[in-house]
């Protein structure tokens, strides 16, 4: 994968700092915090390529870099803006009860008043919008799953074994061809776009690397453990009906068998793995670490709301006509 282009005077620091040699010094202008950080492009495209650093990393690219001080130092600047950006987000407090987490993830889902983008695509999208749809969620959807195994090694118990049986189903049982990501493929290929990791990077916004970013954000660090099996709990429990509908969707604008493959799985998967995930793995979780019942609530939360920008986003464009992704089109 190549270097993206950059989006203001972070990224493009940081990016011109990744062409040359590791170490050098990592000279980026002071960074300030910003009144809505989820759809600031510059942040999110900078935070965006030090994660993929733990990935994949970039074509080119001197592997030290991801260990490189400097660049530590600024991941971790990123990340306090970024944490208190989502605190500002949504409404979640430490004092839980960690006996009622799976109840509390019940009541966050039933709350939640984000769009219906899945009924829009169901009903109403065109193929262009459909396609862009799939090209904004490959910047994810390439690495399913990805970023929660980060906390496998940091489980322990029935937790552990519970995110273990999740895991197992997104990498589709050790089988190749039934690795959720590679289902995902199949479904871009069916629509023309192009399914190399990470190639729409430069044409999606700020708001797509955000749910990207969130993720690798709690997965990433052993800190937020609850927060990042929270957002995996609220996915899991939010996927069927919306699974069952981009399929339905896709298969109204002529989608075969192979391309709505992908989300036809998800629905009785995410199914079982709503109950799994809500009490085998959170539910234990937060009997086991009492302290962190808050941490998986607010990675809960900021699932949510997230996707909820991301909703909005989409359909904004859409509904006054434009396009989401023109590049994508």
């Amino acid at each position: 994968m190549r270097l993206p282009q950059s989006r203001g005077p972070l990224s493009a620091a940081l990016i011109g700092a990744l062409r040359g040699p590791c170490p050098s010094p990592l000279n980026v202008p002071r960074v300030t915090p910003v009144a809505n950080i989820v759809h600031d492009e510059d942040i999110q495209l900078a935070l965006w390529v030090i994660y993929e650093l733990s990935y994949r990393g970039f074509d080119g690219v001197d592997d030290e870099w991801e260990g490189e001080p400097s660049l530590v130092e600024l991941r971790r600047t990123l990340e306090r803006h970024w944490v208190a950006g989502l605190r500002l987000l949504v409404d979640a407090s430490d004092d839980v009860d960690p006996a009622t987490v799976p109840q509390a993830l019940s009541e966050l889902v039933a709350a939640d008043k984000g769009p219906s983008l899945a009924n829009f695509l169901q009903r109403k999208a065109t193929l262009a919008q459909f396609r862009e749809f799939v090209a904004h969620r490959s910047v994810y959807h390439l690495k399913e799953a990805d970023p929660h195994s980060w906390a496998i090694p940091r489980l322990s118990g029935k937790a552990k074994a519970a995110l273990i049986e999740i895991q197992s189903d997104e990498y589709g049982g050790g089988r190749v061809e039934r690795m959720h990501s590679e289902l995902f493929r199949n479904t871009m290929r069916a629509l023309e776009l192009d399914d190399s990791y990470g190639f729409y990077v430069d044409q999606v916004p700020a708001v797509t690397l955000a749910v990207s970013n969130m993720m690798s954000l709690f997965g990433l660090s052993r800190r937020w453990t609850g927060a990042i099996i929270g957002q995996l709990a609220v996915f899991e429990m939010t996927s069927s009906l919306p699974n069952r509908r981009y399929g339905n969707g896709l298969r109204r604008l002529g989608g075969d068998a192979v391309a709505t493959k992908f989300y036809d799985e998800h629905i009785e998967a995410d199914a079982v793995h709503e109950q799994i995930a809500a009490h085998d793995l959170c539910g234990n979780y937060a009997l086991d670490e009492p302290e962190k019942a808050g941490d998986i609530l607010f990675g809960a939360a900021c699932g949510l709301a997230l996707e909820g920008e991301f909703g909005r986003y989409l359909l904004g464009h859409w509904e006054s006509g434009g396009s989401a992704l023109p590049s994508a089109a």
